[in-house]
């Protein structure tokens, strides 16, 4: 452990925090999956995709539910505006602060996994619903946190722009290619993880919300005990 800790030490924070929020955003494809395909077709992370999918619920016979959205989209901006109270006056990239938070994100993802194994592969809407809205919160926090960790292009939830400056910067977009590689990898880890949380859904369906939160969980010790920078609160 000790050699374990020594090696991760020397490894540069902004480097770390790049790995760390690009394991994020992998764990948000594989939510996404679950809410999804498993649950009520609710994006638990990217509100983009419940917006458009509550307009396309709001004109009719379309079959897509109207509630789920709706609460995932209420549940994220409430867990954003908890991470973003919690961190307001917290200086440095990774302080106990963030710590605290992502514990929370992992938590909860866990015992919203501990709740579908206990209730079957056939819960009731309600239940359904309810977890949405927990992974939503969750995914939240950790939007919230991963920006104030501020890892350029890597916000963990959200790839539109990812892909924008991809293509952009790219040079066929005239650009030079600067942080490509980053682009590149939160792109293909959302995808990634989106393909393992369908996969997931085979054994179980809390199966994918379990290895999220276990990732999520591995994260926050790894962050935790970097060094980094701990200032608690602005001066």
């Amino acid at each position: 452990m000790a050699v374990v800790t020594a090696r991760l030490r020397a490894v540069p924070a902004a480097r770390l925090h790049l790995f760390l929020m690009l394991v994020l955003t992998f764990t948000t494809g594989i939510n996404d999956a679950v809410g999804y395909l498993g649950l009520d077709k609710v994006f638990t992370g990217n509100m983009t995709g419940n917006v458009v999918v509550l307009g396309m619920a709001l004109v009719g016979g379309t079959g897509l539910p109207t509630l789920g959205p709706a609460l995932a989209l209420v549940g994220f901006m409430a867990g954003a505006a908890v991470g973003g109270r919690a961190l307001k006056r917290v200086t440095g990239a990774w302080s106990r602060g963030v710590t605290v938070l992502l514990a929370c994100v992992a938590i909860l993802m866990l015992v919203l996994a501990a709740v579908l194994f206990a209730v079957g592969d056939d819960p009731a809407h309600g239940l359904v619903v309810s977890v949405t809205t927990g992974a939503a919160v969750a995914m939240g926090l950790q939007a919230a946190t991963a920006r104030h960790v501020a890892v350029q292009d890597v916000t963990t939830v959200v790839v539109t722009s990812t892909i924008t400056g991809l293509a952009a910067d790219s040079i066929l977009g005239g650009g030079s290619s600067v942080r490509s590689a980053r682009r590149f990898l939160a792109v293909a880890l959302i995808l990634l993880g989106a393909a393992v949380g369908a996969l997931l859904l085979k054994v179980h369906l809390g199966a994918g919300l379990l290895l999220a939160g276990v990732v999520i969980a591995v994260v926050t010790v790894v962050g935790a005990l970097h060094p980094g920078e701990t200032e608690e609160t602005a001066a």
